[in-house]
């Protein structure tokens, strides 16, 4: 059971991020009339959607019985404060790699992050190397950050009792506190006059419910598998929504570099899963 759900959460998490690097890509520049959503506010949406889901969860998991819903939260949240405090770290990471996504998603052009754009809009030639070299630092920061948080959180996962849902309602609170900080500091002024939700349409939503479900699939994933496997999937992911823009919006010419890469994960994906038989005692005739 454990290994289909293993190979089950790595390919839901495989579909989850490619579909939220492309659909991002795209919201983040699509021209339209009036104020574009908020990153910033889009990260505390999806903390929140992350928590709603996880509730809803524990209360299938106790019976759908309210009662027993509250007596979890309580005895697993509130009565376990220290435990709690330990979310706060990975929280506050999580929470920072998603800004600089949105941040590189915005900066980068289409070759360096796969996404195809229109070239009227976002010609690469007219991109500042300013611009790209924020995207760049942001992409390698939240590399650096994501490293460190995955492993931090699968030590939890892996050494405590409490569920993964429970462990993700701790992560989705700290992470609403510390999105809304960043929506205070850096988009205040916006917000007081435009609103929370300016420049939320069908696409932003769908980017949000896919950011959600990926914080989701990312804890089941190195609670039932890890976080080396983590790794390979969203490699794997990068690898195909490059592939869905050559072949199908056939606006990106892959290099060299790229297939030897490609080649490199997905041999090192298979190697890391490959689980030889031993070999029979042999006999003597």
């Amino acid at each position: 059971m454990s290994a289909n759900l293993k190979y089950l959460s790595l390919g839901i998490l495989v579909f989850q991020t490619t579909s939220l690097v492309l659909t991002m890509r795209y919201s983040r520049t699509l021209k339209e009339e009036g104020p574009r959503y908020l990153s910033s506010t889009a990260v505390v949406i999806a903390e929140l959607l992350k928590i709603m889901a996880c509730i809803l969860l524990v209360y299938k998991d106790n019976k759908c019985s309210l009662r027993a819903l509250n007596r979890v939260l309580h005895d697993e949240i509130l009565n376990k404060p220290m435990e709690t405090l330990k979310l706060a770290i990975p929280s506050g990471i999580y929470t920072l790699q998603n800004n600089l996504l949105y941040v590189a998603l915005s900066n980068l052009d289409a070759a360096t992050y796969q996404w195809p754009s229109d070239s009227q809009e976002l010609d690469s030639k007219e991109l500042s190397a300013g611009s790209q070299f924020v995207g760049l630092m942001a992409v390698l920061t939240a590399c650096f950050s994501s490293g460190f948080a995955g492993v931090y959180f699968e030590k939890i996962l892996k050494e405590t009792k409490q569920s993964v849902w429970i462990r993700n309602i701790q992560l989705g609170f700290f992470g609403s506190i510390f999105g809304l900080m960043a929506v205070y500091i850096y988009d205040g002024e916006l917000v007081s006059k435009n609103g929370f939700f300016q420049g939320y349409n069908q696409l932003t939503w769908i980017v949000v419910a896919l950011q959600a479900l990926g914080g989701l699939v990312v804890a089941a994933v190195i609670k039932y598998a890890d976080n080396i496997l983590k790794g390979f999937a969203t490699s794997l992911s990068i690898i195909l929504s490059t592939l869905i823009s050559y072949f199908w919006l056939q606006d990106f010419v892959p290099t060299s570099v790229f297939f030897l890469g490609a080649i490199l994960v997905i041999t090192a994906t298979f190697l890391y899963g490959y689980d030889p038989k031993p070999a029979g005692n042999l006999t003597k005739a």
